[in-house]
């Protein structure tokens, strides 16, 4: 096996396929990259048995046809340290990968690309194709609710929903939840839900483009597979349940807020500094057209300041997690935002003031 590839070429897909390789691995050969050469095709495979990702390069010159698998992260970090303009030579020699590019040479250890698990390919039971810039802006929106470790397992990952043609994405960690829902043009009718685990919508959202380009989806009941033109990815699903995600939408809320998104997550961010460090605790004080955000910590420390806001109503007075409020104006994108309040100890309906097609729950918090 051998071929020749430059630096520029191999160093980005590689970058992609290697950040799947965990760096503790029980079985070694899931520390390397599979790498198989077909006609003028290199792929590179990177697996952890959760997620799998595929890459394809098209090879310019002639190249020997092989299968091998050699350490991830050496190979990416001998192509990070190579010059710009560097052409990569790869051959086996001897049951060794050998690495030339200009005066340097390098020597790797393999392992047989027969010992590489491959994660179930078994036929979907739907598929449908989306544009990447959809399904991005589905994960930036709700991505950041995603429960990290939580004994509730079910909660560590997204729920993607097809129903009706749309396709919503909803995460929560039982603290705040966050819900985006696109046009997708999905010819199915049916409510259709899954779970991808947390590290597959991280994964996924990093191979995403800005543009139109579509991305072929297939859902299996073990495993979603993405399909793009240089890439395939393959996530298996979490076994489990997800919350009745409508029934904490908050409903009727009577006091709603209009406020200026850039002014009022600035305020969150300095009333922040004097917060409890552990508790994250702030006060929100609402009353005609003003907003008095307040924050203390055990040194009894005080911040405070006045926001103006587009309110009428009876006053209220709230506690919320700044950093929670903080997380949503961070992904929002319109310069209003709304706020739907009805008393102290109910969850706050979040949105953009113009738009419904992201939603987001907070729960309050007693001060």
């Amino acid at each position: 096996m051998q071929f020749t590839i430059q630096r520029e070429a191999l160093l980005k897909p590689l970058q992609l396929v290697a950040g799947v390789v965990e760096r503790r691995q029980t079985l070694p050969v899931l520390s390397n990259v599979l790498l198989v050469v077909d006609g003028n095709t290199l792929s590179l495979t990177g697996t952890d048995l959760e997620v799998e990702l595929i890459g394809r390069i098209t090879l310019e010159e002639p190249a020997e046809a092989g299968e091998i698998t050699v350490p991830a992260r050496k190979l990416m970090d001998i192509c990070k340290s190579l010059p710009d303009e560097a052409s990569i030579n790869f051959r086996v020699e001897e049951g060794k990968a050998v690495v030339k590019a200009g005066r340097s040479r390098f020597t790797l250890a393999t392992l047989p690309a027969a010992d590489f698990p491959n994660v179930e390919d078994s036929a979907g039971s739907m598929s449908f194709a989306v544009s990447q810039n959809k399904l991005r802006r589905l994960i930036e929106r709700t991505g950041f609710a995603m429960a990290q470790q939580d004994v509730r397992y079910y909660l560590n990952g997204m729920l993607l929903e097809i129903n009706a043609g749309q396709l919503r994405a909803v995460a929560t960690d039982g603290h705040r939840m966050a819900m985006c829902t696109v046009d997708a043009n999905i010819d199915y009718q049916e409510k259709y839900q899954l779970i991808v685990p947390r590290k597959g919508i991280l994964e996924l959202a990093r191979l995403l483009a800005e543009a139109d380009d579509l991305i072929n989806i297939v859902l299996g009941s073990h495993h979603i597979r993405a399909t793009t033109g240089d890439f395939t990815f393959t996530s298996k699903l979490v076994d489990g349940k997800f919350p009745d995600y409508e029934r904490v939408l908050p409903r009727g809320g009577d006091k709603v807020v209009i406020a200026d998104r850039h002014s009022l997550r600035n305020a969150f961010s300095r009333t922040a500094i004097l917060s409890n460090e552990k508790y994250r605790g702030i006060r929100l004080m609402l009353s005609d057209s003003l907003l008095k955000i307040q924050a203390n910590n055990p040194e009894q420390e005080e911040a405070e300041e006045d926001a103006v806001v587009d309110y009428s109503g009876s006053p209220l007075e709230i506690g919320f997690n700044v950093s929670y409020l903080l997380d949503v104006m961070n992904v929002l994108s319109e310069e209003q935002v709304r706020i739907t309040l009805s008393d102290a100890n109910s969850s706050a309906l979040v949105q953009e003031a113009e738009s419904d097609d992201s939603l987001y729950v907070v729960m309050p918090m007693r001060l």
